[in-house]
C-alpha cells in the first residue's frame, strides 16, 4: 500500500514537472510565434503577400541565403576542424580554444558588433588599412558573413565534440 502511494507520487510529481515544461514552453515559444503570426496578418493575407513582394524584402531575402551560402561551409570547416582537435588530442591551449569557441554564448550581439565596428570601421585598429587596399567589412557582405560565423560556430563544435569524443581514437 504504501509502495503504491509511493509510485503515485512519483508520476505524480513527474506529470507536474512535464505540465510545467509544457507551461514553459507555450510561454516561450507557442505564445510570442502567435504574437507574431497575428501582427502580420493583422492587415489581411492581401497585405502580407504584397509586403513579401516588395523589393526591399525580396533583397533582404536574397542577402540572408547569400550570407548563409557563406557561413554554412565556414562553420562546417572551421567548426568540424576545431571539434576534432579538442575531442581527439591534449595540446597546450586547448581550453583556450574551447574559450575561444564558447565565446558568443557569453558575449552580448550587440558587444560583438561593437567590437567589429571598433577592429574593421573607418577609425578602427585595421579600417585605415583596409581602406587603403579597398577592403570594406563594416556594413558590407564579409562582415555580415563574419558576425553570421562568430554567432553560430559554437553551436556546430558544441555538437560534434561529444560525437567525436564517443568514437574514441581515430
Amino acid at each position: 500500500m504504501a509502495a503504491e502511494r509511493g509510485q503515485l507520487s512519483k508520476a505524480a510529481a513527474r506529470n507536474g514537472l512535464i505540465a510545467a515544461a509544457v507551461v514553459v514552453i507555450a510561454l516561450f515559444l507557442v505564445v510570442p510565434a502567435i504574437f507574431v503570426f497575428a501582427e502580420a496578418f493583422r492587415r489581411g493575407v492581401a497585405f502580407y503577400t504584397a509586403a513579401l513582394s516588395q523589393p526591399e524584402t525580396l533583397a533582404a531575402v536574397r542577402l540572408t541565403l547569400l550570407v548563409a551560402v557563406f557561413a554554412a561551409p565556414a562553420n562546417t570547416v572551421f567548426g568540424l576542424a576545431a571539434a576534432w582537435c579538442i575531442a581527439k588530442f591534449e595540446f597546450r591551449g586547448k581550453s583556450a580554444l574551447i574559450t575561444v569557441i564558447d565565446l558568443p554564448f557569453s558575449v552580448s550581439p550587440v558587444i560583438s558588433g561593437l567590437v567589429f565596428v571598433l577592429l574593421f570601421g573607418a577609425q578602427g585598429w585595421l579600417g585605415p588599412w583596409l581602406a587603403e587596399h579597398g577592403v570594406k567589412i563594416i556594413f558590407a557582405l564579409p562582415g555580415m558573413v563574419l558576425a553570421t560565423v562568430f554567432v553560430t560556430l559554437p553551436f556546430v563544435a558544441r555538437q560534434l565534440i561529444p560525437l567525436m569524443q564517443e568514437q574514441g581514437e581515430c
